[in-house]
């Protein structure tokens, strides 16, 4: 596991309280693990720990619903 994988799924597990490691697949809003203001705080983290930046006004929901989708998106804005 690579250092930003580790760091986005130490994220998730703070703010959800939930180990999504194991399924990298599992759609986070499907199944009631984030919602719109996990996902705000989400970016923040991002931010804080990784120093991306995403405007809210550009989070596309599809594009981010999994973590496997999340630690991909984060790596091509690094």
């Amino acid at each position: 596991m690579d250092e930003t994988q580790s760091t986005v799924l130490s994220i998730l597990q703070d703010l959800t309280g939930e180990d999504v490691s194991s399924n990298m697949d599992t759609n986070l809003f499907d199944e009631g693990i984030l919602d719109s203001m996990g996902s705000v705080q989400l970016l923040l983290e991002l931010q804080n720990q990784l120093g991306i930046e995403v405007p809210v006004s550009e989070f596309e929901r599809s594009e981010w619903d999994t973590p496997a989708k999340i630690v991909a998106k984060v790596e091509s804005m690094q």
